[in-house]
């Protein structure tokens, strides 16, 4: 609709400032033709917008102007109440300020958008943690969200996943939370890179600013970076026959990891492809089965595991 189009407008212009008609129309999904129309309909109804030519040029909003709350619609106020578990907020010092905002806007919208908001709150819950949290501040954080708010250079000791550890000079672009883990985006050398932020050993701030790269964008960089690191994952593939019994016990534990090559026979057993990291992991998972589990193939599994049986049984006897 026309109406929601020129609320976006004017939305996109209060809050990122002076913009060409060519980005407008690309985020709006319209000509250009279509948005120079749409200012000049934004003008005649009173919205302060104008537009400036040449070079730097575009369009703009006057800085004083705001759009107040009684634009929303029910289903976008539901999406900003959605009950959640603040926790990743509260890591980073905003939880008592996610609180308060939501309380502010809650208080701000009109009397006959109110019930909305318990509404959603009471049927929709967003929680983001794993099931196991580690309660404890995470190490080092002050300084990283001083580096990273800053641009702060700083000297990072790190872990790396294989545990050896190794001093480097960062560039601290970004802190992202995934699965209550966090993470921060880095550059070294030159490149952007990932580091588990539990990882560090230490942290310090040094006496030197880093200039950020402008094209840089979170979003769109961690999305390229999950689908990288999931396609260099070393996957480690192998044939097991299991018990429909335990067919859900394999599901949970290897959800997207594993497809059926031949389903239940008249025994019950049925037979599945799985690709997991590493042959630690393949062994874990069989050794999670028991009695109900035995590998077809390939055969380096099979001996690690019956190496690893005969290393327990003399260990507990």
């Amino acid at each position: 609709m026309r109406a929601d189009r020129l609320l976006a407008l004017v939305m996109h212009l209060q809050t990122r400032g002076k913009t060409t008609t060519q980005t407008l129309a690309e985020e709006l999904g319209v000509s250009r033709r279509t948005i120079l129309r749409d200012v000049e309909a934004l003008s005649v109804a009173g919205i302060p917008v104008y537009t400036d030519g040449g070079h730097g040029g575009g369009v703009a909003l006057d800085e004083n102007y705001r759009v107040t709350l009684t634009g929303l619609k029910e289903v976008e106020i539901r999406s900003l109440f959605i009950s959640n578990n603040n926790q990743l907020l509260a890591d980073i010092g905003l939880g008592a300020a996610a609180d308060s905002s939501l309380l502010k806007l809650s208080a701000a919208l009109p009397t006959a958008h109110q019930p909305s908001v318990e509404f959603i709150r009471q049927r929709i819950h967003i929680d983001p943690m794993w099931w196991w949290h580690d309660s404890q501040q995470v190490p080092f954080w002050d300084d990283l969200q001083k580096a990273v708010y800053e641009n702060i250079c700083i000297r990072a000791v790190y872990e790396s996943y294989d545990g050896t550890i190794g001093e480097r000079i960062l560039e601290p672009y970004s802190l992202v939370a995934k699965s209550s883990f966090w993470y921060l985006i880095a550059k070294r050398d030159g490149e952007f890179r990932t580091y588990r932020v539990s990882r560090f050993h230490s942290i310090t701030l040094l006496d030197e600013h880093f200039q950020r790269d402008r094209d840089f964008n979170l979003a769109n960089h961690w999305q390229t970076h999950l689908q990288e690191f999931t396609e260099a994952l070393t996957e480690f593939a192998f044939i097991l026959r299991i018990r429909e019994s335990r067919f859900d016990f394999v599901r949970r534990l290897t959800p997207g990891r594993f497809q059926i090559s031949e389903p239940v026979d008249e025994t019950g057993w049925l037979t599945i492809n799985v690709h997991m990291e590493s042959i630690e992991l393949a062994k874990m998972l069989v050794f999670g089965l028991g009695k109900d589990g035995v590998v077809v193939e390939p055969p380096e599994l099979h001996r690690a595991v019956v190496e690893a049986a005969r290393e327990i049984l003399e260990q507990h006897n």
